[in-house]
């Protein structure tokens, strides 16, 4: 026979999983676009919260004196959700100094478009790498490793059992900041590389023949062999996408070792 009973105590454990869970959902990558409607992200984070209510077993007596120490728990597993989705969201954001650093060799940094998931102006080519590799990222099941590891958290790091290390966080950051624009600098090198060996040759022929106009001939130049060399490199966007993933993996296991 099915038990029904559901205690006050219950309630309690039921909502500061849903407190974290809902703090995740909210800034994860995938699902904190503009366009994915709010019904459908509260559901997604009500039917995870009932489903790791009751994988979670036995479940942790919270222990609390006063509402406000019940708030200060809530306020722990918002803080633990936030960064949990904030390790993942941070690698994605290395796409943007990749675009950016693409559109300033080629001419386009002078075109920004409204980003729909940070409301802030980006670049052409900073969006079309988002777009791209968040729709491999998707193909490649990203979003069930994102899901999987936030069910998992709740093993190492169970409910009102976060602890912040300052140290810690400060060294993933730090790490993440090392790699952020090393990685970044890697996905745009055949265009940095191409725009760099095309300015050599257009000032040997400003050399050469000083009469012809090397700025609006190479503005041009510039142009064709940016997209062309995008053009030619879509084909490592998935090793892109790869690299984005293991770097998403690196930073959700040092923010959790970050809270245990």
């Amino acid at each position: 026979m099915i038990n029904y009973t559901f205690t006050y105590s219950d309630l309690e454990f039921f909502l500061l999983i849903f407190v974290r869970v809902s703090a995740f959902v909210y800034i994860v990558p995938f699902f904190n676009l503009s366009h994915v409607p709010m019904r459908f992200r509260l559901g997604l984070a009500v039917m995870l919260s009932i489903l790791l209510y009751g994988a979670i077993s036995p479940h942790n007596t919270v222990e609390y004196t006063t509402v406000f120490g019940y708030a200060v728990v809530v306020m722990k597993e918002v803080m633990t959700g936030l960064l949990l989705g904030f390790g993942v969201q941070l690698c994605t954001a290395i796409l943007s100094i990749t675009g950016a650093i693409a559109d300033m060799e080629v001419g386009f940094s002078m075109v920004f478009l409204i980003d729909p998931v940070t409301k802030e102006q980006t670049t052409i080519t900073s969006s079309f790498y988002q777009y791209m590799v968040t729709l491999i990222l998707i193909l490649s099941g990203m979003y069930e490793y994102i899901i999987r590891a936030l069910a998992e958290s709740y093993t190492l790091i169970p409910v009102n059992g976060a602890v912040f290390h300052e140290d810690k966080l400060l060294n993933a950051i730090v790490t993440f900041m090392g790699q952020y624009i090393s990685i970044g600098f890697q996905l745009c090198l055949p265009v940095f590389a191409a725009i760099l060996l095309l300015d050599v040759i257009l000032g040997i022929m400003a050399k050469v023949s000083p009469q012809m106009n090397m700025f609006a001939v190479g503005l041009q130049l510039k142009i064709l062999a940016g997209l062309t060399i995008m053009m030619l490199t879509v084909s490592l966007l998935p090793t892109m996408s790869d690299m984005i993933f293991m770097e998403a993996k690196k930073m959700t296991v040092l923010f959790v070792e970050a809270l245990r």
